[in-house]
């Protein structure tokens, strides 16, 4: 399985969604909460091609994006394939 790094902050509702949709599937995943570690959100707005909100969500190398595109990735059968991949 490709490792997973997802940018959240505790106050974030689409954050909890998110992990909870990955924990749900098994994936272990590195969270970076950037409200207790701010030196880290200019390299997720880097990463994220300029993005700032919270989650930012990576599979591998692959930007996936935010809660709604994780969703979508599950919703169309494009995740698991991706998480195995």
């Amino acid at each position: 399985m490709k490792p997973v790094e997802i940018y959240t902050s505790p106050l974030c509702g689409f954050c909890h969604a998110a992990k909870r949709l990955l924990k749900q599937k098994g994936v272990e995943f590195t969270e970076i909460d950037v409200l207790r570690d701010p030196d880290r959100k200019p390299e997720m707005i880097q990463r994220a091609g300029g993005r700032r909100t919270v989650p930012q969500i990576f599979i591998g190398k692959t930007h996936v994006g935010g809660c709604d595109d994780l969703f979508d990735l599950d919703r169309t059968g494009k995740l698991d394939p991706m998480l195995a991949a």
